[in-house]
């Protein structure tokens, strides 16, 4: 483990700093040869799909593609540590909740079925048949379908989650919460309205055709480090990427390809970023309207010249509506308010603009930076209202691509895990099962931990993930948690989730993505869909970490059966060889007719995208333009109304949370964060050198978190974390999650999509009593 300290870091993202960590990553999890061997079967047709992000790759086809956090992944995945039952046992589950989520997943790999023993307050051996019984007989006891809550995570294959919601609705609830619901969902219903398809239009072709990318609150080098390979392609042939983020990340500076040998010998790098805009925390929809005033005002420079239009107008003709709303909307928007929210000057906008009009093919990209917000529904909208004028939206080169977490997040969604079915989609079901589906809609993940905390729910079953530790206002989820009757989770590993229990808890042991998935036909392969709706195949290589492993399609057809003894389904039979689920997946959805004959295809098959063909599937048939305010009564805003008037104790700063490079989502691999400089810790925040000059502390002071939220009923606070001077705008900080998570009250979510405002957190800083009280 790295020694604790903060050493600014000179060198591009990638290069051999990469490849130094590829390797330390292997020999951490004793797996140098196996690792190997199983990273050259990362993505490729006959191998597996890597459990990391949902970034696509080349016809799943190409000849070694991998990046530095999917190591990370499949490292972790294939690591030759076991979390045995006697190993789990040797401590008790109280003992446990302490750890640090990073040691808490060090233990390695779970190997059989565990049951919580609360005499002990220790985890002990439970066989299958006993596990799913426990589940069986607190699902059949309750009063109400309702009473249960299924959550589901992103690395879900296709095929299990497709039996998941089908057991799950004739079990008789529509409860869905997922990991969409905390990251993406104001991409989905965003979208919805604008263009009427709820994901990206873009394919990898797409950027190979691009003149100008844009990339709005994301940090690819660390959460998706694939895409770098296709930002550095497009810098090298001359296309302009305007990056929009508060914090300078090193992924959007500089990149060097560590499988390129010249730029690896030479030491090379691409600068990526073209230009680098950095706004205010929170300042996007600010941002995005200073840039359409501008555009606005181009255009009618070009028409009173008889120059080369911006706007295309035969396209707002034929394929939209409610343009003029939102040209008078922007016209009567004031610059004042506009640079005072985005933090950015007019002419900085004027220069965006200047380049997006001299584009012929512009992507917009976006990641949680965007979505995590009150107003994350309306950023999405304004991106896409900025794609929609000029024209850039089923035009090849150019479109929107809101980049995925999770590998296989789009394809849950695509297989029926929500809250809020369509009511054509609960009419198939019904016409292929003869069951009546649930007609009302269901929990989503913040109703979900209000129905457990208010008594509504008393079970709990995750498909993955790690709930307790992903989600915000970490004392009531915890809270809500323990008051269950019965906690299940289904897992590779364990993790801070396995702590927080109900009174009775399993934690189930499935197979890992990289491993051999054999069952009565023979060896199985699943299914996933990235980003940009390409649906292939994945199958592993590896032996299974223990003989006790069940694959996720075994476990939710071995649950339903035991649940459901009437059921008309044929579970068993299904799950004995998958193409007979992909069979019933054709049955309900008409996308994927074939869909056994072209998922063999090399490279799978994509599904289709009215809005990419400008076919409109919204309420009016037409692309709509969609007006949205400048925020100015967030959370933020009122408490820095609140603050004002009481000196520089009252400073109220926006927390933004970001993810380390050593993490995925909640899964810590090692406590370095290379490209920030921070190694071998992780409760730092990142701030202004002259905000923190202001404080009157000195660099490298320890301070407390304390959330500022006017309208809070709860007092927050984080404790001990080391100030690390950082290029990040003044009057914002930056801090990790999840330790940062119980900053975020459960009530503060996004407007018409009620995603977390894990990125918009008002809080004050004080001199860290933690720290103080331990020296």
């Amino acid at each position: 483990m790295s020694e604790a300290k903060i050493q600014f870091y000179k060198g591009p993202a990638g290069g051999w700093g990469a490849l130094r960590s590829v390797a330390r990553q292997l020999l951490q999890h004793r797996i140098a040869a196996k690792g190997s061997r199983t990273l050259l079967s990362a993505n490729q047709p006959d191998g597996f799909d890597c459990p990391g992000c949902a970034w696509p790759d080349r016809q799943h086809a190409s000849s070694f593609e991998f990046c530095e956090n999917g190591v990370k992944a499949v490292a972790a995945e294939a690591t030759a540590d076991r979390a045995t039952p006697d190993v789990i046992a040797r401590h008790t589950v109280t003992e446990l909740r302490g750890w640090s989520d990073h040691a808490l997943e060090a233990m390695g790999r779970l190997t059989e079925p565990l049951v919580y023993d609360a005499h002990t307050d220790r985890y002990r051996a439970i066989g299958w048949d006993e596990a799913f019984a426990i589940v069986a007989r607190h699902l059949r006891a309750l009063p109400s379908p309702d009473e249960a809550i299924f959550y589901t995570s992103g690395r879900t294959s296709n095929e299990a989650a497709f039996l998941y919601q089908l057991f799950v609705r004739e079990f008789g609830t529509n409860n869905f919460p997922d990991c969409s619901n905390m990251c993406h969902e104001p991409s989905g219903m965003g979208l919805k309205g604008s263009v009427g398809v709820g994901k990206g239009t873009v394919t990898l072709d797409d950027f190979e055709l691009a003149d100008c990318i844009l990339i709005f609150g994301q940090n690819p080098g660390t959460n998706h480090p694939r895409m770098l390979g296709e930002l550095r392609a497009a810098a090298r042939r001359g296309a302009r990427i305007l990056s929009f983020n508060p914090l300078r990340e090193r992924g959007l500076e500089r990149f060097a390809d560590p499988q390129s040998p010249v730029e690896m010998l030479c030491g090379g790098a691409i600068t990526i970023s073209s230009d680098y805009f950095q706004l205010k925390v929170g300042g996007d929809i600010a941002l995005l309207k200073g840039i359409i005033k501008h555009l606005l005002q181009l255009d009618d420079v070009a028409l009173a010249s008889g120059q080369a239009r911006v706007l295309d107008t035969a396209f707002l003709a034929e394929h939209t509506v409610g343009f003029e709303a939102l040209r008078a909307d922007i016209e009567a928007e004031e610059w004042a308010l506009i640079e005072r929210e985005s933090g950015l000057s007019a002419e900085r906008l004027r220069h965006a603009a200047e380049v997006i009009a001299r584009s012929d093919k512009v992507i917009a990209c976006w990641g949680m930076g965007i979505t995590q917000h009150r107003h994350g529904v309306g950023a999405v909208q304004m991106i896409a209202n900025l794609l929609l004028m000029r024209g850039m939206v089923g035009r090849p080169g150019a479109g929107l691509c809101p980049v995925r977490g999770h590998s296989n997040v789009q394809g849950d969604r695509t297989m029926g895990i929500y809250e809020k079915p369509s009511a054509a989609f609960l009419d198939r079901l019904q016409a292929v099962y003869g069951f009546e589906p649930p007609r009302a809609e269901g929990y989503d993940t913040v109703g979900a931990i209000e129905a457990m905390r208010d008594g509504r729910a008393s079970v709990f079953f995750a498909m993955g993930g790690n709930f307790a530790a992903a989600t915000p206002d970490t004392p009531t989820t915890w809270a809500a948690l323990q008051r269950c009757a019965l906690t299940v989770h289904v897992a590779t590993k364990f993790n801070r989730s396995h702590t927080v229990i109900g009174r009775e808890a399993l934690v189930l042991p499935c197979l890992g993505r990289t491993e051999i998935d054999e069952q009565a036909h023979g060896i199985q392969h699943v299914s996933v869909e990235d980003s940009m709706s390409m649906v292939h195949l994945s199958a592993g290589i590896n032996a299974p970490a223990s003989p006790h492993l069940l694959s996720e399609p075994m476990i939710v057809a071995r649950l339903a059966a035991a649940t459901l003894p009437d059921s008309r389904v044929p579970w068993m039979w299904l799950v004995e060889d998958y193409d007979r689920i992909r069979d019933h997946i054709e049955a309900v959805f008409d996308d994927f007719k074939g869909f056994n004959d072209k998922v063999r295809q090399p490279g799978g098959f994509r599904l289709r995208n009215t809005a990419g063909e400008r076919v409109w599937a919204t309420a009016s048939g037409l692309a709509e333009f969609h007006v949205h305010a400048i925020p100015t009564d967030t959370a933020v805003h009122r408490a820095k109304a609140v603050a004002s008037g009481e000196g520089l104790a009252g400073m109220v700063f926006t927390l933004t949370t970001v993810r380390s490079h050593d993490q995925y989502n909640t899964t810590v691999y090692g406590l370095d964060d290379r490209y920030r400089g921070v190694f071998g810790q992780r409760r730092v925040l990142f701030i202004h050198a002259e905000d923190r000059a202001r404080l009157g502390l000195p660099e490298g002071a320890w301070v407390d978190l304390v959330g500022a939220a006017p309208d809070d009923d709860r007092v927050r606070e984080a404790e001990g974390f080391r100030l690390v001077d950082y290029d990040i705008p003044r009057g914002c900080v930056a801090g990790y999650y999840p330790e940062t998570n119980v900053l975020v009250p459960l009530s503060s979510h996004a407007v018409g999509a009620r995603t977390p405002t894990s990125k918009s957190i008002p809080v004050r800083l004080r001199p860290s009593r933690a720290v103080t009280e331990a020296a």
